[in-house]
């Protein structure tokens, strides 16, 4: 049918071939050849012309602008011999209508003939596969191909486009089989992914938890240790300042009686306080004598102050021997 129809065409182009009127005008975007006595003469160029009656005669009409030809659907067997129906549309241009008149019977018929087979044979170097995902590459080998061929035609084919691709229904099935299992295969892949980050961002947020209460109970025990240092320090000068006092206040007058009152003080407190936290407690036998008591401890006292003054006299003896 496609044959047919571009001889049709061709026959009707030769048919209404325009008259020899001497004075011509030619349509810009054609070319017209003219042979004179039977034999080419020349081409009219668009716009006025003139013609010797009976001498010349308008052989062939040639359209210089892109020509649009739908190459009918076909069989071809791909690399992996899956029949394929496949049909497309071819733009071309004639460049040289001397060659497109003379070098061919009829030039779109050659071509779309030559179209044909060349899709056949860059079909049966690929898969099926690669068919549909190199398409454009498909394309462009034809066209290349179909170029190498009607360049003696004085026709250049500026590109090939494939419209549909039939593959036979089992393979269909089969490749939206394939397509389903891919994308159940992605679906699982990206499932486990998810999962894995998901347990991963669970253990990261674990350790940055037991990173940051180390850290919490590391500061506590630094600022307890802290605290407890200034604790001790704050008593040791406060007791340091307590003796110091005391001290001052016994040189004075009478911080012997002074003394005498404390220490009764504490005595009749200790006195009280006896048998209150244990059942088996040790009593001097004149427990009673407060007096007797406080008397004995400011003796002890005083032979404690006594005794400092020479401690303190020997110590500087020693130091001034060590300097000489």
């Amino acid at each position: 049918p496609a044959a047919a129809s571009c001889r049709r065409l061709w026959s009707s182009r030769c048919s209404g071939l325009p008259m020899n009127t001497v004075v011509l005008f030619v349509p810009q975007q054609e070319a017209w050849v003219v042979e004179r006595m039977g034999r080419f003469h020349r081409i009219l160029e668009p716009g006025l012309n003139f013609l010797i009656p009976l001498l010349d005669r308008i052989r062939y009409v040639q359209s210089l602008k892109e020509i649009v030809i739908n190459v009918p659907e076909q069989s071809a067997v791909s690399l992996d011999n899956v029949t394929l129906q496949i049909d497309g549309v071819l733009y071309l241009r004639i460049l040289d209508p001397f060659k497109a008149s003379y070098g061919v019977e009829d030039p779109e018929y050659a071509v779309t003939q030559l179209a044909q087979t060349t899709m056949r044979s860059e079909l049966g170097k690929l898969t099926l596969d690669k068919v549909f995902r190199e398409r454009e590459c498909l394309n462009s080998n034809i066209v290349h191909s179909i170029n190498q061929a009607s360049d003696e035609w004085g026709i250049r084919c500026l590109r090939y486009e494939i419209k549909d691709i039939h593959v036979p229904p089992r393979v269909k099935e089969s490749m939206q089989m394939q397509v389903e299992a891919e994308r159940k295969k992605r679906a699982t892949v990206l499932e486990s992914e998810g999962t894995r980050e998901a347990a991963i961002n669970v253990a990261e947020g674990r350790k940055q938890a037991q990173i940051l209460a180390s850290e919490g109970q590391k500061s506590e025990q630094i600022n307890m240790a802290s605290g407890e240092a200034q604790a001790i320090l704050a008593k040791a000068e406060a007791k340091a300042k307590a003796i110091s006092m005391l001290s001052d206040a016994l040189t004075e007058q009478n911080g012997d009686a002074a003394a005498s009152l404390s220490v009764a003080e504490q005595y009749v407190s200790a006195f009280s306080n006896l048998a209150k936290k244990s059942n088996t407690i040790l009593l001097p036998s004149d427990a009673g004598n407060i007096s007797g008591m406080v008397t004995q401890a400011m003796t002890i006292y005083g032979a404690l102050a006594k005794s400092s003054p020479k401690v303190v006299e020997k110590s500087d003896d020693f130091g001034s021997q060590s300097s000489q």
